[in-house]
């Protein structure tokens, strides 16, 4: 009597699942980084960047926005923590 373990290897859909993880990380590997590009800092002046802009831009540096902050409140507060870039 075949056990569920025996069941498991004969089963068509292992062979499917399994093929189908291959493929999903050979796809990555080959199109991952171009395809899902991850979200850079917005650039110029904080003064034109969007409101999800601004409060991605905090979020990444741990200075968590409230979410009923007002748009001059985000403005200030990027400005107060953006650092100067160097000059070469």
């Amino acid at each position: 009597m075949p056990t569920q373990l025996d069941k498991a290897l004969n089963s068509k859909n292992l062979l499917l699942g399994f093929a189908g993880i291959v493929t999903a990380v050979s796809a990555w590997s080959i199109w991952g980084g171009d395809l899902f590009p991850a979200e850079t800092d917005p650039k110029g002046d904080p003064e034109h960047w969007t409101t999800e802009e601004l409060k991605r831009w905090l979020r990444a540096r741990n200075l968590l926005p409230a979410d009923t902050i007002a748009r001059d409140e985000l403005i200030e507060r990027v400005k107060a923590n953006l650092r100067p870039t160097r000059s070469s």
